[in-house]
């Protein structure tokens, strides 16, 4: 398909022939598409830069005719001249919010699916601020609000200096009605609130400007992020001896190293959805010893909790039964 010459458009295939040439050396890509104005307008641009485009379209099948949904993203896309297109049907269910169970039905979907190819989403500039915003809200320090990365294999993200605005303007180019998404206008979910509320108010009251800036500072923070990861792990390999960790010698880094230090053997030995009050108190352990108990993390099982504990200079970590809790 040969695409018009618009404004939109050509801001849009810049970014994505930008994001091919920097991570993916042969350009053929799966683009996850949901019907809507962003994934579409990324499903042409991908398709007018790289060399073939599959869809992977996840029908999540909470609200009724979200068959029908995804079969008219299936026809769009072929329109639009993709490879191929294939619907998955997922069953949401687990703990915690709709929005975190769907979101990991659908990567588990598209991952299981995409082959050996990385998988491009259309999360644009907008979608970063309020990535942002909520990693604010959260308050657990600088890696909470470095937003989204443009490849964190096998996902990419080329649109993130993008404003919807563009992408919207593109599918109006190309003359597609995009599918609008019921819960994209439901207030009950707390980045709607960001998007129509929250965002629109920051705008007014700063002057402008405000998405652009909490990009840019989410890029700012992963650039110096990087560098802090590399230093960690030189010091974990210091450490980290026998699974476990020498605490003398890990009590002279800086804090930012140290609990970086503590965060990533914490994950390699079963931590899960550690929080920032987790890291400090486990932190404690080794700047603050005063002959303390362990600390519970997540990652145990309905019967046993894990636990982090010092004994002889050295943390380690193993599961305590939770009726002797």
């Amino acid at each position: 398909m040969l695409l018009p010459e618009t404004a939109a458009l050509l801001e849009l295939r810049l970014a994505v022939r930008a994001w091919l040439r920097r991570h993916q050396s042969h350009g053929t890509v799966v683009v996850a598409l949901s019907g809507g104005a962003d994934s579409l307008a990324l499903t042409a641009a991908a398709v007018a830069e790289a060399e073939s485009v599959d869809a992977l379209i996840v029908d999540h099948r909470l609200q009724e005719g979200s068959g029908d949904v995804a079969r008219a993203a299936a026809d769009q896309a072929l329109s639009l001249g993709v490879r191929s297109v294939q619907v998955l049907a997922v069953d949401v269910d687990g703990s915690g919010s709709l929005e975190a169970a769907a979101r990991d039905a659908r990567y588990r979907a598209l991952d299981g699916a995409r082959g050996d190819l990385p998988v491009l989403l259309g999360h644009t500039l907008d979608d970063q601020a309020e990535t942002v915003l909520l990693g604010l809200a959260r308050g657990s320090g600088g890696r909470s609000i470095q937003g989204m990365q443009a490849c964190d294999y096998p996902w990419g993200r080329p649109l993130l200096g993008v404003r919807r605005s563009v992408t919207r303007a593109a599918c109006v180019d190309l003359s597609i009605t995009p599918w609008e998404d019921p819960h994209n206008t439901n207030d009950e979910f707390t980045r709607v609130r960001l998007r129509h509320e929250a965002l629109p108010l920051l705008e007014e009251i700063l002057g402008g400007g405000v998405a652009e800036a909490l990009a840019r500072t989410a890029a700012q923070l992963r650039e110096d992020g990087e560098v802090l990861d590399e230093r960690a792990a030189t010091v974990r390999g210091l450490v980290v001896v026998d699974g476990g960790v020498e605490v003398a010698t890990l009590a002279d880094s800086a804090s930012a190293i140290r609990r970086r230090v503590i965060r990533s053997w914490l994950r390699d030995r079963g931590a899960k959805a550690l929080t920032d009050k987790q890291l400090r108190a486990v932190d404690a352990l080794v700047t603050d010893w005063r002959g303390q108990g362990g600390v519970a993390i997540g990652g145990g099982t309905p019967e046993a909790r894990l636990v982090v504990v010092r004994r002889r200079g050295r943390l380690t970590v193993g599961f305590e039964d939770r009726r002797r809790v």
